[in-house]
């Protein structure tokens, strides 16, 4: 047991509170010298380190007004549309709230996919902070599904039918697919067991699997210290006599007033949003969702929220024809391998060999099938992006020139399959999904060969750093 600490008569109230407390709840007080006061970050970050404090708040914000709204929420078929219009227009202050919730969730994804892209760009996924990375994707995963099944909670007719849809993409999956879909939707059809199961999953099950991973990411991050523009450890530089790295400055209150700066201006941007445009012309709640659901009517053209349309452009851009030209693509590789890999004996043949077998998978499957399979990889690659990467240098600012035009490209290929997504499926839309899907897998893919070669910067000893 530590010992108590003991102040002089007369001290100020105010320590006598902190002492007390410090006496009987010693671990918070720890945790906060560890996390924030004795937490030691690089001093020069700048303005892409804004997102990952906007993402902590844009999380509590969604977990406030989700309990305010499940307070009026009902999860009955028969009476979920007439719930959220009840909120909207009875319940005092409810149309906030909802628009918070509906707002705050394209939000989210707007943080989140700037704070990876912040990752990519300054290779914070390298060593040491591999599991930082695979802990960010995982969140980024979990907050999809949590995304999937929240929308699915209005009972409108976009819920309904893009829940109808994706849910029978599993189908697909041979063998269990019948069984996994009906698993998930409770019944043969979407109902009453699927909103049931979704606002359980959304609600209570993925939101706690969400904030153990956030604390597994910030803890992960805290031990091994925050990446910086420069790619440089600051503790391979430390004052002999404190230890102390030379280029680190205290989290708090530095970096904390930083960060009241990006929370400020996030919010104004976001009351806009809110209060003048809360349906993001479409985008954040779609028309056809307010109109009831009604399993009789289709759509004219279903396409889920736009924070999943890249992903569901790609599962698209898998036809037949493209399945045909992978075995080509897939054929020639394996001709290649054989006659240029250098490998002698039986060795020589694992490339053809290995090519053959996958041929042969793509022509058993079909199309649909392999359009969830690519889905799914397109999320999954990115847990492997720190065994990807083989430049010698972490941050962009010291990689060839034209590393920068590439991943400005991966950027507007992604914004590309975003927008196609949201639209009705044509041939030149498709050729063009296509095109956009094979960059996006080959940008990773050879990425252990391009991010190797050019002419890289020296990097500088101590992290570049200019007051403002």
């Amino acid at each position: 047991m530590a010992e108590f600490k003991e102040l002089p008569a007369g001290a100020p109230v105010t320590k006598q509170v902190t002492t007390w407390l410090e006496n009987r709840f010693p671990t918070a007080f720890e945790a906060y010298r560890v996390h924030m006061s004795e937490y030691y970050a690089p001093k020069n970050f700048n303005v892409w380190y804004f997102f990952g404090s906007l993402a902590m708040l844009v999380l509590v914000m969604q977990i406030v007004t989700g309990i305010f709204l499940v307070m009026h929420y009902k999860p009955d078929a028969a009476k979920a549309f007439a719930s959220v219009e009840y909120i909207m227009r009875d319940v005092p202050w409810g149309w906030l709230i909802r628009y918070m919730h509906s707002t705050g969730a394209s939000a989210f994804f707007i943080v989140v996919y700037l704070h990876m892209f912040r990752g990519m760009i300054y290779g914070s996924y390298k060593k040491p902070r591999e599991l930082v990375w695979i802990f960010g994707c995982a969140i980024f995963l979990c907050l999809m599904a949590e995304a999937f099944m929240g929308y699915l909670l209005p009972w409108g007719q976009m819920s309904y039918w893009g829940a109808q849809v994706i849910i029978n993409l599993f189908s697909a999956i041979p063998f269990v697919g019948p069984d996994l879909s009906l698993l998930i939707r409770g019944d043969y059809v979407v109902g009453d067991a699927t909103l049931n199961r979704f606002f359980s999953f959304h609600v209570i099950a993925v939101p706690l699997v969400l904030l153990g991973l956030v604390v597994a990411h910030l803890l992960a991050l805290h031990d091994v210290g925050s990446n910086n523009p420069d790619g440089i450890e600051i503790k391979a530089k430390k004052d002999p006599k404190t230890g102390i790295p030379l280029d680190g400055i205290p989290f708090h209150p530095y970096y904390t007033v930083h960060d009241i700066m990006g929370v400020s201006v996030f919010l104004m941007i976001f009351s806009a949003v809110m209060f003048f445009a809360p349906t993001g012309g479409g985008y954040f709640l779609e028309t056809n969702n307010f109109i009831p659901a009604d399993s009789l009517k289709t759509p004219l053209h279903i396409a889920p929220v736009w924070y999943f349309t890249p992903f569901y452009s790609m599962l698209r851009a898998v036809t037949d024809d493209m399945v045909n030209v992978l075995c080509v693509v897939v054929g020639a590789a394996g001709v290649l391998g054989f006659l240029m890999a250098g490998l002698r004996g039986i060795w020589r043949w694992v490339p053809l060999i290995a090519a053959v077998v996958i041929g042969l998978l793509l022509k058993t499957f079909d199309a649909k099938f392999w359009g969830v399979v690519v889905m799914g990889l397109a999320v999954l690659i990115l847990f492997v992006l720190p065994w990807l990467d083989r430049s010698p240098v972490k941050s962009i600012r010291y990689r060839p020139g034209w590393n920068k035009i590439l991943f400005g490209l991966f950027v507007i290929n992604f914004f590309i399959l975003g927008y196609l997504g949201m639209q009705p499926p044509t041939v030149v839309g498709t050729i063009i999904a296509q095109t956009g899907t094979l960059f996006y897998f080959g940008f990773f893919l050879l990425m252990p060969w391009w991010s190797r070669i050019g002419e890289f910067k020296p990097v500088p000893d101590r992290v570049t750093f200019h007051a403002h």
